[in-house]
């Protein structure tokens, strides 16, 4: 377990702002490396039999101007696809506005690195309770799940069934979650700001045994991510 939460530190974060369609945006980026080639990985999250495996099901058109359903009340066009480099995406979960995803890939030494940003518009109140955390963690679960995929890991659980309330899984949600505080502060937040921040965004992703996220992104990504947990005798050798 110590490997996986380490994953998290191989990955660098980023928050800002920029217009999309929907009007004045905050966004969060992260980027990571892969120990694969491009080709691997763009096959990984691009081909809808893939996404599934390490992702969410997705149904539609994944080409140009083809619309998308992914599980869980995510749809979506995508806006730009550039093999095998780049993909845009417009991320709509239920009614919010619609909110941009941009994937782009390059090879590097060893394998692909591999830069995600989503930009999508926050009310404030939202911001000031969890800042990017609310988006930022989701994401950091989506590419930790995708690492699994191309590696051929799992992780290890005495009863899988019981995952999202583990120690495992909460203890990735809150290195998650101070990561996203880190940079945070790095974009001039007080540590006040930082603070409740982290802690909200720990208890949205691993709250409570009686309690349970109920926006769609945090089911969603969270549901995907603990597909990753298999009892000790699932664990190839």
């Amino acid at each position: 377990m110590t490997e996986i939460i380490s994953q998290l530190g191989s990955v660098h974060r980023a928050i800002g702002e920029r217009a999309i369609p929907a009007g004045d945006a905050r966004t969060v980026l992260l980027r990571r490396s892969y120990a694969a080639p491009v080709d691997e990985v763009w096959t990984a999250i691009t081909d809808p039999d893939r996404i599934g495996r390490w992702f969410l099901p997705v149904t539609g058109d994944l080409r140009r101007d083809g619309r998308f359903q992914l599980e869980g009340n995510i749809s979506g066009t995508v806006q730009r696809c550039q093999p095998p480099r780049l993909f845009t995406l417009t991320w709509v979960l239920g009614g919010s506005p619609a909110s941009e995803v941009e994937v782009r890939l390059a090879p590097e030494a060893g394998g692909t690195l591999l830069e995600l940003e989503h930009a999508a518009l926050v009310d404030e109140r939202f911001w000031a309770e969890f800042g990017p955390g609310a988006t930022g963690v989701g994401w950091d679960l989506a590419l930790l799940s995708l690492h699994l995929h191309l590696s051929g890991e799992a992780i290890p659980i005495d009863d899988p069934a019981t995952s999202q309330h583990s120690p495992e899984f909460t203890g990735l949600a809150a290195e998650s979650s101070r990561a996203w505080g880190a940079a945070l502060a790095a974009a001039g937040a007080t540590p006040a700001e930082v603070t409740t921040a982290v802690e909200h965004s720990v208890a949205l992703y691993a709250p409570p045994a009686r309690m349970f996220a109920t926006r769609s992104w945090m089911r969603a990504s969270r549901a995907a991510f603990l597909r990753h947990f298999v009892s000790p005798s699932g664990v190839r050798g």
